[in-house]
């Protein structure tokens, strides 16, 4: 990033301390409309770090052939699930985009090519959470798609080009979940507190040591951890959007977690807050 960069995002933003990086575990899009200990973890999360100017989402449900970034005014509020309550179809987040924003972030991930989008709009594993961090969806929100072609490595590298943003008010969110295996769910105890599966215990741990110790390379390299880390992620799209907040972590800055309990056997809401 250079001086002109920087002085593009200037025009739109005012400088201001660094924003913190979270990871949210958003767990099942009911945590959109229910009341319980994680979407109170979200509400208080927001509480501790300053008002940013913008969001810059990077959720789980939007995985794609290539890097795609939300750049039309007013992103629409998608439903992309289905078998849950009325209720929940009713939601609508109505924040605003930033189109100024969506292109100042394709032109910091120079070379890798990254498209601006004006389909998309914002999925629950943005709005189910941000409805209980921003409410009145008084801020506007981007979302930056996840390439499935590319590594992990890939992602952590990429995240490191949007470090600057922080120092402008925008607010990286990363959404997903880092135990998320749906087909093992233990549906007796989907809703008792700390109720896992052996390896989702075993992977909760592990990934927790490793977090709280910075050996990210560990988390990187997953698929080479053992069987625990095979069931707890059988799929990456839940566990990348951690690898992009773990990439703009810097060596001084402090990481820690909340809202971090094993629910329905092989589900984590471990939640990250860096900075």
């Amino acid at each position: 990033m250079n001086l002109n960069d920087l002085s593009k995002i200037s025009d739109n933003f005012r400088t201001t301390e660094k924003m913190p990086v979270l990871f949210l575990g958003h767990g099942s899009p009911m945590n959109a409309i229910e009341e319980n200990i994680f979407v109170q973890g979200f509400r208080n999360i927001s509480k501790e770090i300053p008002r940013p100017n913008a969001i810059i989402c990077i959720s789980a449900h939007w995985f794609t052939k290539g890097t795609f970034v939300t750049a039309m005014d007013m992103p629409k509020t998608i439903h992309d699930f289905y078998g849950f309550p009325k209720e929940l179809f009713d939601v609508q987040y109505p924040a605003k985009g930033n189109p100024e924003l969506a292109k100042e972030t394709t032109e910091l991930l120079a070379p890798v090519l990254v498209e601006e989008d004006h389909n998309w709009g914002l999925d629950h594993g943005a709005w189910s959470v941000l409805r209980h961090l921003y409410p009145d969806a008084d801020i506007p929100v981007i979302q930056l798609s996840i390439d499935y072609t590319k590594p992990p490595q890939y992602h952590f590298d990429l995240a490191k080009k949007l470090s600057k943003l922080r120092e402008k008010g925008i607010l990286i969110i990363g959404s997903g979940n880092i135990v998320h295996n749906l087909r093992l769910i233990d549906w007796k105890n989907i809703d008792t507190m700390g109720a896992g599966w052996d390896w989702a215990i075993e992977a909760r741990e592990k990934t927790n040591n490793w977090l709280l110790d910075g050996d990210f390379q560990k988390l990187i390299d997953y698929q080479k951890q053992g069987s625990f880390l095979q069931y707890a992620v059988p799929t990456p799209d839940h566990f990348l959007p951690m690898i992009y907040n773990l990439g703009l972590k810097e060596r001084s800055e402090e990481l820690s977690l909340f809202n971090d309990s094993l629910i329905g056997g092989s589900l984590s809401m471990t939640s990250i807050r860096i900075g």
